[in-house]
């Protein structure tokens, strides 16, 4: 019922599903299911973080993380986040009003406003990629390392004798994979060298030194920074990307999301993390940018153990890799009305057309599922809700010829975005 794919290559196995079900099956407390190490590979730093440790060390280092991903932090942090949002007003409407054809890749704006958020909470020093306007060497790295995670996972998989002549094939991308992780691992270690109160991600993490619980080690701490820097930026970045395009794809979902921003905000300091999260047009729209163009398109692989385990109700043998494919799932008539077609209305808590009844909304989990899902996903929505409202309160957005096929791209583990192109007109106010 749940089955999508089967795969044999070699003696390896691998079943994809897009039934909600499987989300709990695979994913959930009582799977406890082990991360395939030929999807994952080893750790990059030689030590395992949240991202690849087993369940014991996974949920002692995700205690500890969460009180820097709680509530209560994200409302400390929330005069930084408004810093950065603010400067990229400021440079979008320095860079949209340059000339009168001036064109903006928002592509670009959105990932240099989440590295630099991710790298002041994770380094305690932003990379000033705003202020610039451009990447630097090391955010160019991060792309390459994850279009080599993307083409060596798929490698170690299927062909692993090729894979192990990846890093001969490909030189550069292993060279940037590793220059990534040592530009990580200095700037952790001056950070935890800091006398600092800054709310960031180490200040939680080191109150909780003392009060008699297993700590973190200084390899873990690295380990986690290289990862938060990668899940922590580019799908949020990918996301608002995608929502932009949906939305000037659709000038009449546009129009309403732009009319409840600025009817419900008169300043953009009002748009608070309190307030954001009532707005229902805004949380429709990205709910639905989620579904259509989920930032991590295909799945988090498991692997069954030497006796299998059930799912979806049938019984999968041992030493299986299974997963939900999340481009699949969501894409799929069988869970929603018009899957391919942008239309937030489907998500709205008051909507009564008939059309969307039968949606199956339980099998959009963007964020995982279980005990291991992504522990920034506050974090994650709140960016998403504050970029796109203060965009959309201070700019009317146009896209540009070049950008009509925009979602036609590649997937490398994480989209391979194309510019996306949009003029900006500032928002005259009395």
């Amino acid at each position: 019922m749940g089955l999508l794919n089967l795969i044999y290559i070699g003696t390896a196995a691998t079943l994809s599903y897009i039934d909600a079900k499987a989300w709990k099956d695979i994913h959930g407390h009582s799977a406890s299911l082990a991360k395939d190490p030929d999807h994952y590979g080893p750790p990059s730093t030689g030590t395992k973080g949240l991202f690849q440790a087993d369940d014991g060390d996974h949920g002692r280092q995700r205690r500890i993380f969460s009180h820097a991903f709680s509530d209560r932090a994200l409302k400390d942090q929330e005069p930084l986040f408004r810093g950065y949002v603010e400067l990229l007003v400021t440079k979008l409407r320095e860079l949209g009003t340059a000339t009168p054809e001036a064109k903006v890749n928002m592509v670009d704006m959105y990932n240099f406003t989440t590295f630099d958020v991710m790298a002041d909470l994770t380094f305690g020093e932003p990379l000033q990629l705003l202020k610039g306007s451009a990447y630097n060497a090391w955010v160019q790295g991060i792309f390459a390392a994850v279009k080599f995670f993307g083409l060596s996972t798929t490698l170690r998989f299927y062909f692993p004798k090729i894979n192990a002549m990846l890093p001969y094939v490909l030189p550069v991308l292993k060279k940037k994979q590793r220059e990534h992780m040592q530009y990580a691992l200095d700037r952790v270690d001056r950070r935890l060298a800091a006398d600092t109160d800054r709310p960031d991600i180490w200040s939680y993490v080191l109150r909780e030194k003392g009060d008699g619980q297993a700590q973190l080690t200084v390899p873990e701490m690295h380990a986690n920074a290289t990862t938060f820097m990668i899940a922590g930026t580019e799908t949020t970045a990918t996301l608002l990307s995608g929502v932009t395009y949906h939305l000037l794809r659709n000038p009449d979902k546009m129009a309403r999301l732009v009319a409840e921003i600025r009817s419900a905000f008169a300043s953009p300091d009002d748009m608070s993390l309190q307030n954001l999260p009532q707005q229902p047009y805004l949380n429709a729209c990205l709910e639905e940018a989620l579904r259509i163009y989920p930032p991590v398109p295909g799945g988090l692989p498991r692997l069954t153990p030497p006796g299998g385990t059930i799912v979806c109700g049938e019984h999968v043998p041992g030493n299986v890799t299974i997963f939900v494919t999340n481009w699949a799932a969501y894409h799929s008539s069988r869970h929603f009305a018009l899957p391919e077609q942008y239309i937030p209305e489907r998500w709205l808590p008051d909507n009564d057309d008939p059309t969307f009844a039968a949606d199956d909304k339980a099998i959009l989990q963007p964020f995982s599922y279980g005990p291991r899902n992504c522990i920034g996903k506050n974090l994650a929505w709140h960016e998403m809700r504050l970029i796109l409202s203060y965009v959309l309160w201070h700019f009317d957005l146009e896209l540009c010829t070049e950008s009509e096929d925009w979602t036609d791209q590649r997937v490398y583990a994480l989209w391979e975005k194309k510019p996306l192109m949009v003029r900006l007109t500032p928002v005259e106010r009395e």
